[in-house]
């Protein structure tokens, strides 16, 4: 398994595996960011049934068992929501394995509802919900209740049509890797705290 191409982008203490969904012509992260493709391990999401789901599932957790490093998620529209339901009914082992996730625009509604259900708990792990452009009126409270469910932080970003080119998308991009960084050692050092008890 292989990382992200760096470019200056500090990924290279995590494998990544993306999750988007199978129909969509590119995800948000390389819409607004210019992410390469290159370098990751894509499980793509096709779920018509729960014989789909279940086979997807099973894909995700050889993507981060054969990791060679800790996993870094990053999911686009329905995998967020897909990403979160796997979190949850997991393998401890599994989920122990990633290290943070980055979920991009998350898609809220019948089809999330349906397929990914899942007890409501926060993520086992940091996560930052990426919502491009205004919150529309009906879709503000759906992602909101999901940033909240899932324990993530919500950080707004600039549509894709309006992104700055370049050095300038990739030093944003950059930014939120930094603070989810961030969020990963401090999730690291409670943890280990947990552990040994101590303070």
């Amino acid at each position: 398994m292989t990382v992200i191409a760096s470019r200056g982008f500090p990924t290279d203490l995590f494998s990544v595996v993306t999750i988007g969904a199978s129909d969509r012509p590119a995800p948000a992260w390389e819409r607004m960011f210019g992410w390469p493709a290159v370098g990751t391990t894509a499980v793509p999401l096709d779920v018509r049934s729960r014989s789909d789901r279940n086979i997807w599932a099973a894909r995700l957790d050889r993507a981060v068992r054969e990791a060679d490093a800790r996993v870094l998620l990053i999911a686009d529209g329905l995998g967020c929501a897909a990403s979160a339901w796997w979190a949850r009914l997991s393998p401890a082992d599994d989920v122990g394995r990633i290290a943070g996730a980055l979920l991009f625009a998350p898609q809220a509604g019948s089809d999330a509802d349906d397929w990914f259900a899942s007890p409501r708990a926060h993520l086992p792990f940091p996560s930052l919900v990426i919502q491009p452009g205004q919150f529309g009126p009906d879709r503000s409270g759906d992602v909101q209740a999901a940033v909240d469910d899932w324990g993530s932080r919500l950080v707004a970003a600039p549509r894709p049509r309006d992104r700055a080119a370049g050095p300038v998308a990739w030093r944003q991009a950059q930014r939120l890797f930094l603070r989810l960084t961030q969020q990963m050692v401090e999730h690291d050092v409670d943890r280990g705290r947990a552990i040994t008890g101590w303070r």
